[in-house]
């Protein structure tokens, strides 16, 4: 096979070769870093891609760091430490409106896996079962009552503060961020923390240890449609616009690996899907990895695509005082060429 110098594959990447979409047209791997927030499922498209071998496959050495959250994961990005994130879809925002213009490089679901609200175990006990009943209790030194989010802008805090705000709640808490699995785990079973806003295999193993119930269900279609209105882009693999003008080959061989991860993720049982990617869920178990597979496939978008009424539904959590995000068009934040070039190449 005749060899492409880096100049002619960067030459067709550019031309939307999306025969390339699949490999590197050079012989040697190149080096890559992809950042995830935490060690729970929501993130296993990297997960996949790299235990798969998709990433192999597309040329790149590839290496996944946790960032620890999804406010550090931004900022590795940020910092072009890394060379694809996955996180909530308001942090190529952020970046942008702070001119580290981002973009959007496709979307994992249709709505938000971790808004759960995990009460402790002991004040449910006390007969509070309403997030109304839960801002009218004060804790002993008379204080408000603290709600955990992994970090302050991160997922679970974007979409649990638009829920309190509808409902006239947010200004009776006080937000803190607790980080990884662990420590948000830790804060709840030693009551620093009051509720954690978490995913399902949080709750689980919140539940199976005795320290959380849970007490509002943000997942829930039911309730997600009553507050959000349908489907709406939460989770998504970003990048700077910078790092794909510095290397378009690149980034095509990252979006191409993922989107193949997301299509065997949707032919693939949830029992298959953790087998794969339990080296970076271990912190919590098998059961409760499980059921958080199970409900990921529900929400997941398997398309990659944000049409304009998802996107706007979105604006209303996204541009708002809590986020401090000036409003920004669609065309501004997604970039649809990468992920078009790797369906063509690789059809769902």
């Amino acid at each position: 096979m005749a060899h492409l110098s880096r100049r002619s594959a960067l030459t067709v990447i550019a031309a939307g070769g999306a025969a390339l979409a699949g490999r590197r047209a050079w012989a040697e791997a190149s080096p890559g870093r992809a950042i995830y927030p935490v060690a729970i499922p929501v993130y296993q498209t990297h997960f996949v891609a790299d235990r798969i071998g998709y990433f192999k496959e597309a040329g790149l050495d590839c290496k996944l760091i946790q960032g620890g959250s999804g406010v550090k994961t931004r900022e590795i990005i940020a910092s072009s430490q890394g060379d694809v994130g996955i996180g909530d879809i308001t942090h190529p925002m952020q970046l942008s409106n702070h001119g580290r213009i981002a973009r959007v490089l496709m979307p994992v679901d249709t709505r938000s896996s971790a808004v759960m609200f995990i009460i402790r175990k002991d004040l449910k006990d006390q007969g509070i079962n309403t997030l109304e009943a839960f801002t009218q209790w004060k804790r002993p030194d008379g204080r408000k009552p603290i709600v955990s989010v992994s970090s302050l802008g991160g997922t679970n805090h974007v979409w649990a503060s638009y829920y309190m705000e509808t409902m006239g709640l947010d200004d009776k808490v006080t937000w803190i961020g607790t980080g990884n699995v662990d420590t948000m785990l830790g804060s709840l079973k030693s009551k620093q923390v009051d509720i954690l806003v978490s995913s399902l295999s949080l709750l689980n193993e919140a539940q199976q240890q005795g320290w959380g119930e849970l007490l509002f269900d943000g997942t829930d279609e039911a309730i997600w449609n009553k507050h959000i209105g349908g489907k709406v882009p939460v989770t998504a693999q970003f990048t700077l616009q910078s790092t794909i003008d510095k290397d378009p080959a690149k980034m095509q061989a990252f979006v191409t690996a993922l989107w193949r991860a997301a299509q065997w993720i949707k032919t693939h049982k949830a029992e298959d899907i953790y087998d794969t990617i339990e080296p970076y869920v271990g912190s919590t178990s098998r059961s409760a990895n499980l059921l958080e597979i199970s409900a990921l496939q529900k929400v997941a978008d398997y398309e990659g695509t944000i049409d304009a009424a998802s996107f706007a539904r979105g604006e209303k959590v996204w541009f708002r005082e809590m986020t401090g995000i000036k409003p920004l068009r669609m065309d501004e934040v997604v970039n649809t060429a990468l992920v078009d070039a790797a369906r063509k190449a690789y059809p769902g």
